[in-house]
């Protein structure tokens, strides 16, 4: 298993690239940040103008300004922004990551652990009331568009806090109060009141998803023969739902969970635009609106790291929960 994993590290490396080249690409060619500059009133001097231009490596081709970007990030340098000529992109992107991962990993927790119940419930109650209740509400928390559940849920929140508690219990504004409060319980309590609501927001749209296959993946397993010869024996339910059909029922979970990462960061985005959490998805709006290239890219080089490792892990579970897949 470990030649495989760094056989799949080594292949990670030009994917990075590729995938890193052609956002960056796309990202330069949407025009020229310093089309802020022209027509300014009072107007900018052309020196002015010139040396942005320098600093930002315009004057260079994109591939020599994509070699030098790559180059750079092996250094720490992670390349100039527009917006702030003192920024330091590399130590702005791990400030905002922290807030943005603490979002992603509970919602995701939340949604697997959920989807796994409502899942096997929904098999091994098959065609029931329970059964057609999950499917309804999973296919309506499907049909909800992230940023409408997001705003409902916020004002929501805000409705709950007026009129039934009488407090603010719900957070619905920034990852977390400012200034913040001191002592250990109360930054606790504080955080999870941010964390709430668009943990919710997260953990429902891909939840609802997720039980399907789960619960598909499940009825298949349900009617092997390996699972009729389990009972056949004399095992307990339990044992064999838990031990023998459960364990190889997660398999297409684990899979849609590592291909969904992608979709819940950019889930994460809209979500944190909406709370107004000052994490990654304010970071990459706020690169794409000034046309700023290098935190956009390096943005999406982060994200792109993130999926390919999560889906690696992903590879490494398969032998986990199957002990008949090996890795040579």
């Amino acid at each position: 298993m470990l030649v495989y994993t760094l056989r799949r590290l080594f292949v990670a490396i030009p994917l990075l690239i590729i995938s890193s080249f052609i956002v960056f690409v796309m990202e330069a060619s949407t025009g020229d940040p310093l089309d802020a500059y022209v027509g300014h009133n009072p107007p900018y001097s052309k020196a002015f103008i010139e040396a942005e231009r320098i600093r930002l490596h315009l004057n260079q081709g994109i591939l020599e300004r994509y070699w030098n970007w790559i180059l750079g990030i092996l250094h720490g340098d992670w390349g100039p922004s527009v917006v702030d000529r003192h920024a330091d992109i590399g130590s702005e992107l791990m400030g905002r990551l922290g807030v943005t991962v603490r979002l992603v990993l509970l919602a995701m927790l939340l949604a697997v652990f959920f989807a796994v119940i409502v899942g096997v419930i929904s098999a091994v109650k098959q065609y029931s009331l329970t059964d057609y209740g999950f499917t309804f509400s999973g296919f309506l928390f499907l049909s909800l568009p992230v940023f409408w559940f997001a705003i409902l849920l916020k004002y929501t929140g805000i409705w709950l806090n007026d009129n039934v508690f009488h407090s603010r219990v719900f957070d619905t504004i920034g990852e977390a109060s400012v200034p913040p409060p001191t002592g250990f319980w109360a930054v606790a309590g504080d955080n999870l009141s941010h964390l709430i609501l668009p943990t919710i927001v997260l953990a429902l749209t891909s939840y609802a998803a997720w039980s399907r296959f789960q619960r598909g993946a499940m009825l298949e397993v349900l009617g092997s023969d390996y699972i009729r010869l389990a009972r056949a024996k004399g095992l307990s339910q339990r044992r064999v739902m838990v031990k023998h059909a459960l364990r190889t029922a997660l398999i297409p979970l684990v899979t849609v969970t590592a291909l969904d990462i992608a979709a819940i960061l950019g889930g994460a985005v809209i979500t944190e635009t909406i709370f107004q959490w000052h994490g990654m998805g304010e970071y990459l709006l706020s690169g794409i609106r000034n046309r700023d290239v290098y935190p956009v890219a390096s943005w999406l080089l982060v994200s792109a790291f993130f999926v390919i490792v999560f889906n690696l892990i992903a590879d490494l579970l398969y032998a986990v929960l199957d002990p008949r897949i090996r890795y040579e």
